[in-house]
């Protein structure tokens, strides 16, 4: 049940190119309301350095205002955040995502649930709703303004991210942007893009929580539910050791009634000249085949289980196996081996004792 359990936590989180990408932000309290909760340089040395951790990227956001509009074909204008980021952590670059100083066109890459959201809204206000492919080509309007100018851009839509939520544009003209018109430079992160083999590793989770750092728990379900489940099968593991221990200590106290049941003919075999050592071996040989037996008997039942668990309760999902993974036949080895070299040993300290 424990590979079980990791096969159908491990793979039910999709993954992309062998890595989950996540957002985090610092949780805000009333306690840390009116502080900067921004990300440090050593907040993100620090991400990047924990082992469960690949990467850590921020997205560093506009720190001046911007106006969206879309001229007549979609009459509408709104206050809009943008953001940049390291392009390895975007799941859709197009080559043409680029910006230099003096052009006068932004790429922008749209987020899809944005896109989304604005079809659910745009009827309610007499707004056109717009497909991927048309919201491409609309030639958007950027006004940009700090507190030392204004510029005014054309934005265009170059692709669409699953990924990130947000509008990113080039980190060269973000950062060229916040300079120039806010006149801020290494403008601190509010968001940091992690990238991780496993979003729902335990101890991501536990040091993400430890640095009071907040996390879209939709994205780490799998996790929590993993850790409730570990210590569950970690609590039917100590008991299933208990009950392998006491099995051993009850096969004790019967080795002891027959060995002192056939004392008298133990007795006799001794003197005429056979070696405990001997005997013990001999004894021990009898119940070998009743560990073989048990212990394929409870194999077979385990197998039984394990197919009527895929295909009974989880009908038949891909990321189990009807087969027993090897991890329990090998286990059902040391068994054989450990009862046979447990059982030797007593037997022939228990001889050595009674003569």
């Amino acid at each position: 049940m424990f590979i079980n359990i990791q096969d159908l936590l491990k793979k039910s989180n999709i993954r992309k190119n062998g890595f989950d990408y996540i957002s985090v932000t610092k949780l805000i309290t009333n306690d840390n309301m009116g502080k900067d909760n921004r990300f440090t340089p050593e907040d993100i040395t620090a991400l990047q350095n924990q082992p469960f951790i690949d990467d850590a990227a921020p997205l560093i956001p506009n720190r001046f205002q911007v106006v969206a509009s879309a001229g007549e074909m979609i009459p509408f204008a709104s206050d809009i955040f943008i953001e940049a980021l390291d392009n390895k952590f975007i799941d859709t670059v197009p080559p043409g995502f680029t910006w230099n100083e003096g052009q006068a066109t932004v790429p922008i890459i749209f987020s899809s649930e944005f896109l989304e959201m604005y079809n659910v809204f745009a009827p309610s206000y007499g707004l056109p709703q717009l497909s991927a492919a048309t919201a491409s080509n609309v030639n958007i309007s950027l006004r940009c303004e700090g507190s030392l100018g204004e510029r005014v851009f054309t934005a265009q839509i170059v692709a669409f991210s699953d990924r990130v939520n947000s509008l990113l544009a080039p980190k060269s003209f973000v950062d060229w942007a916040n300079e120039t018109l806010a006149g801020e430079k290494n403008v601190k992160a509010s968001r940091v893009f992690l990238k991780t083999k496993d979003a729902n590793n335990a101890d991501l989770l536990q040091f993400l929580e430890n640095k009071a750092y907040r996390i879209n728990k939709d994205k780490t379900a799998f996790g929590r539910s993993r850790q409730i489940l570990q210590g569950i099968i970690t609590g039917l593991a100590v008991f299933g050791m208990l009950v392998i221990i006491l099995a051993l200590m009850l096969f004790s106290f019967y080795l002891q009634l027959v060995i002192a049941k056939s004392k008298q003919s133990l007795e006799l075999l001794l003197t005429i000249g056979y070696s405990p050592s001997w005997l013990s071996k001999k004894i021990a040989k009898q119940f070998i085949p009743v560990y073989f037996i048990v212990v394929i008997i409870a194999l077979l039942l385990t197998q039984l289980m394990q197919w009527g668990f895929h295909h009974f309760i989880m009908y038949d999902r891909p990321e189990l196996n009807t087969v027993l993974h090897w991890g329990v036949v090998s286990t059902a080895i040391i068994l054989i081996i450990l009862s046979i070299i447990t059982n030797y040993k007593m037997i022939k300290k228990l001889l050595f004792k009674l003569f």
